[in-house]
């Protein structure tokens, strides 16, 4: 098992980009930089921690179902800390 999880662009047009992550268990994102304000639905929910430019490490709990918005230069790297699989999708609004 890789310890990055798996992005998939689900979708892209002139206004939004669509993407849908996938994590095992300890994956991780990879520390990134958002370029545009996003939304995030979480698809199973779970446990996860996400790690801030400035060290900081933040627990994050997904409900599946649940989603929550953020503001572009949002800069972490997002690990999934629970047990079996989690996903939630991602829409960036390119405008």
């Amino acid at each position: 098992m890789s310890d990055q999880a798996t992005c998939e662009l689900l979708s892209e047009d002139a206004r939004t980009k669509v993407w849908r992550w996938s994590f095992e268990s300890g994956q991780a994102t990879g520390m990134h930089i958002h370029g545009y304000d996003y939304i995030a639905i979480p698809i199973s929910g779970g446990d996860f921690t996400a790690t801030l430019d400035s060290g900081e490490v933040v627990e994050v709990k997904q409900i599946a179902g649940t989603p929550y918005q953020r503001s572009a230069g949002v800069h972490h790297n997002v690990r999934f800390v629970g047990e079996g699989t989690a996903s939630f999708v991602e829409v960036e609004f390119l405008n």
